[in-house]
This record gives C-alpha cells, sequence and structure tokens, in this order.
C-alpha cells in the first residue's frame, strides 16, 4: 500500500467540500480580511449543511486546531481575532460560560 505523504486534514483545509476558500486565506496578516473572506465563502457556498457563521467558524477552528502546538502565538493572536471578527460580522456574541449556566438553569 502507497503511503500518504500528505495529511487528510490539510487536504480538508485546501479543498474543502462545504466551502470554496480563497487561497492562503489563513496566512494573511490582518484578522478581519481573513474574517471577510470565510464569511464571503460562506455565505456563496450552496454545499454546507450548516449556517454560514456555523460553516466559517468551523473552519477556522479545525485550522487552528490542526496547527496545534505548532502554530506560533503571533498566528495564534491574529486567529483568535479573526474569529472575534466573524463574530461581529454574523451580529454574534460569545455568551461566557457562567451566562449560559444561568440561562440554562432557569429553564
Amino acid at each position: 500500500m502507497p503511503t500518504r505523504t500528505r495529511k487528510w486534514s490539510a487536504e480538508v483545509t485546501r479543498k474543502s467540500d462545504a466551502l470554496d476558500l480563497r487561497d492562503k486565506v489563513f496566512t494573511q496578516d490582518d484578522p478581519r480580511r481573513i474574517a471577510r473572506s470565510l464569511k464571503r465563502s460562506a455565505e456563496r457556498s450552496r454545499r454546507r449543511k450548516a449556517s454560514a457563521y456555523r460553516s466559517a467558524m468551523s473552519m477556522l477552528t479545525f485550522y487552528i486546531n490542526r496547527a496545534g502546538r505548532n502554530l506560533p502565538a503571533k498566528r495564534r493572536e491574529t486567529l483568535e481575532a479573526a474569529k472575534r471578527s466573524l463574530r461581529r460580522l454574523f451580529h454574534r456574541s460569545r455568551s461566557a460560560p457562567q451566562e449560559r449556566a444561568k440561562v440554562s438553569s432557569k429553564a
């Protein structure tokens, strides 16, 4: 059986079934540009199963997790800032775990 030199996760980033990503979108230095590009790709896609927000955020999170410890701190900062920008672009907020617990306990 031939050995594979490329990892499946790199293939997912390059050729997603759900989103058509721009080349080198995750290597950009501006978090807002990364977020806008992901939003644009997610909104234009007709193959995604989840909402545009969830698809874009999932792809960004997948990239961050795939890099793991090999991701330099400065790069991680940029990508985490891109997450915040993506939330703002989609008019979403990130509730703290305490807030989610309060809401679920009131139900």
